[in-house]
C-alpha cells in the first residue's frame, strides 16, 4: 500500500519551514492583526527605524524589507508598526518542534523556524503526503500558525520543495521531476547560491538552475573551487547528507591561547595579545566555514590561579572584531587587576555558516547591514484564522532580546 513511497535504499525527507514566522506568531497572539498591513521593526517610534517583515495588505502599498519605518508610512498611512517579541518566538518554536517530534526523533533543526525531518521508517503512520498534512494540520490548530513541507529523497531537493508553495503548501520533488519543476528558475533561487555566487555564475552565462545541471565542471571548479562540483551534484539532485539530530551539537569549540613573555598588567600588551589570539580564531572558524554564539576568555594569573569566563551573544559571529570585542569586555569585567601569565580566546557554540538561519537583532539591524547583508529576511505575513494557544503561555522574559536559534530548545525533545 505504503511501500511504494518508501524506497528500499532511498529516503524520504520532509524540510518543514514555518511561513513568516515573526508576523503570524504575533497575528496567532492577537487576532485583531489578521488582515491588516503590519510590519514588524525595530525602533518603530523611530522614522530611521528598519522594517525586516511586512505583512501582504502592507506590500500592496509598496512596504518592502529593509525600507525605513517613515518611508513604509508614508506609502501605507493605516500601518500597524511593531516591535519583535523574541520570547514569545522561542516559545512557539518550541511548541513546533515538539509536534514534529511526535512523528520521529531524527529531526535536524536548522534555525528558530525551520527544520529537516527523516521519515523513512515511518510507513506505519501513513504515506508521506498523509504524515504531512497531518503536521501542517497540527501545527495550524494547535498553534495558528502556517507552514509550508518540502517532500523529497534527500535535504536539498527538500528545502527547494518548501519553497515553491507558500504559505501552507505541501509539495513532492523527486529527482524526475527537476527538468520541469527545478531546472527552468532562476540561478538565484537555488539554495546555497548568493547574490555574489550568482554573479559570477551569470557571468558563465548560467541563468537558471539547469543551466548550471549541465555546465561543464571544470569550468565551475576553475571559478567557484569546490563550491562549483557540490553546487552543481545539487543542481541535478545529488546531496547524500544525513538528517542528524546531533548537527547542532557536533562542533564544540575553536579556540587558542599563548603564555606571554613576562607576566603584565600592561592594558596595551593585554589588548594585543587578546587582538592576535582573535585574529587566529577568525582564520580558523573561517576555514571550518562556521560562526559561533559564544565567547570564552581564559585568564592564568602569575599565580597559575586560572579563571573562565564566557558571555553568550545575541547573534552569531565570526569576525576577528567581534571576537576582540567581547574578549576584552570580558576581560574588563573579570580581571582582579594582578599580574597575567597567559591568555586565552575560544569561540564556541558553533554553526555551519551555510546553515544558520540569522534571525536578526531588529533594534541593531542598520549596524548589522551595514557590515553584511541578511542571511535570511522573514516571509510575507499571511492570514490564518483560529484560537490562540499563546494566550496560555507565559512569557517571563517578555523583553529579554536574544535573536538567533536557542539550541537548548531540543533538550526536552530527547528525552
Amino acid at each position: 500500500m505504503e511501500s511504494r513511497w518508501y524506497p528500499k535504499k532511498g529516503r524520504v525527507i520532509f524540510h518543514v519551514d514555518m511561513n513568516s514566522f515573526y508576523a503570524s506568531v504575533e497575528a496567532a497572539f492577537d487576532p485583531s492583526l489578521k488582515g491588516k498591513p503590519l510590519a514588524i521593526a525595530g525602533n518603530p517610534e523611530e522614522r530611521r527605524g528598519i522594517v525586516v517583515t511586512s505583512s501582504y495588505e502592507a506590500r500592496k502599498y509598496g512596504v518592502k524589507t529593509t525600507m525605513p519605518v517613515g518611508e513604509a508610512r508614508r506609502l501605507c498611512p493605516d500601518l500597524l508598526v511593531m516591535r519583535p517579541n523574541f520570547e514569545r518566538y522561542r516559545t512557539a518554536s518550541k511548541e513546533i518542534f515538539k509536534i514534529l517530534a511526535d512523528v520521529t526523533s531524527l529531526i535536524q533543526p536548522v534555525s528558530i523556524d525551520e527544520g529537516y525531518m527523516d521519515i523513512t521508517a515511518c510507513e506505519d503512520q501513513g504515506s508521506p503526503p498523509v504524515i504531512a498534512e497531518r503536521i501542517q494540520q497540527r501545527i495550524a490548530d494547535e498553534l495558528d500558525l502556517p507552514c509550508s513541507i518540502g517532500i523529497a529523497p534527500n535535504k536539498f531537493l527538500a528545502k527547494m520543495a518548501s519553497d515553491m508553495k507558500k504559505p501552507m503548501g505541501i509539495t513532492i520533488l523527486r529527482k524526475r521531476d527537476l527538468r520541469h519543476k527545478l531546472w527552468p528558475l532562476p540561478i538565484e533561487e537555488m539554495y546555497g547560491v548568493g547574490s555574489k555566487t550568482a554573479e559570477k555564475l551569470r557571468k558563465m552565462e548560467i541563468e537558471t538552475i539547469g543551466h548550471l545541471a549541465d555546465h561543464p565542471v571544470l569550468d565551475l571548479k576553475q571559478v567557484l573551487g569546490i563550491n562549483g562540483e557540490r553546487l552543481q551534484n545539487r543542481a541535478n539532485g545529488i546531496d547524500d547528507r544525513h538528517v542528524d539530530p546531533d548537527a547542532v551539537h557536533e562542533f564544540k569549540s575553536i579556540g587558542t591561547s599563548t603564555t606571554l613573555p613576562e607576566d603584565t598588567t600592561d592594558d596595551a600588551e593585554i589588548q594585543a595579545v587578546l587582538r592576535r589570539l582573535s585574529n587566529k580564531v577568525e582564520a580558523r572558524m573561517k576555514n571550518k566555514k562556521v560562526l559561533a554564539r559564544n565567547v570564552q576568555l581564559m585568564i592564568r594569573y602569575y599565580d597559575r590561579k586560572t579563571v573562565t569566563r564566557s558571555r553568550q551573544l545575541q547573534e552569531f559571529i565570526h569576525t576577528s572584531e567581534d571576537l576582540f570585542q567581547t574578549a576584552m569586555q570580558l576581560f574588563d569585567e573579570h580581571w582582579n587587576q594582578q599580574p597575567v601569565r597567559l591568555l586565552g580566546v575560544t569561540a564556541s557554540d558553533l554553526a555551519e555558516k551555510s546553515e544558520v538561519t540569522q534571525q536578526l537583532d531588529l533594534f541593531n539591524y542598520q549596524q548589522y547591514a551595514s557590515k553584511e547583508k541578511l542571511y535570511k529576511t522573514i516571509d510575507d505575513l499571511t492570514e490564518k484564522y483560529g484560537s490562540n494557544p499563546f494566550r496560555k503561555l507565559s512569557n517571563p522574559n517578555e523583553n529579554q532580546v536574544t535573536t538567533s536559534f536557542q539550541k537548548d530548545f531540543l533538550d526536552d525533545f530527547k528525552k
